[in-house]
């Protein structure tokens, strides 16, 4: 079985997640999706609209998910790959580059994002929308 892992806070989940969660899936046989945690989210500066608890179940909800665990720490993902047993490592090539030493451990590939979406720039949208009186 070809084991496939991916990392994400996964917040605000819009079709940009559900894509490249389908083609991170297409790549093997078993996906685990690690979300970060709210504190390890803090650590680089962002915060996460829905709880952690709540943006671990709608991935739980997805039916080609096989398994969700939490990421707390820049240093996990070489433990997940190892522990998970690991054959192919997915990020967004919005990160390329950042994740090629994992390649002593597994494949690594970089998905392209889909375009015209992302978290930061429904957030941005959100901003410009006028107000209700």
């Amino acid at each position: 079985m070809k084991k496939v892992i991916t990392y994400g806070t996964f917040d605000l989940f819009h079709v940009g997640h559900l894509n490249l969660l389908k083609r991170a899936k297409a790549l093997g046989d078993y996906l685990v999706v690690a979300v970060s945690s709210d504190e390890f989210n803090a650590l680089k500066g962002k915060k996460a609209y829905h709880s952690l608890e709540d943006r671990l179940a709608i991935l739980q909800a997805i039916e080609f998910v096989d398994e969700v665990i939490v990421e707390n720490g820049w240093n996990q993902k070489s433990l997940d790959i190892q522990n998970h047993e690991i054959d192919v490592f997915v990020m967004g090539d919005d990160w390329k580059g950042k994740f090629d030493e994992l390649d002593e451990l597994c494949e690594v590939v970089y998905l392209s994002r889909t375009e015209g979406i992302s978290t930061t720039k429904i957030k941005n949208d959100l901003k410009e929308v006028p107000k209700a009186s």
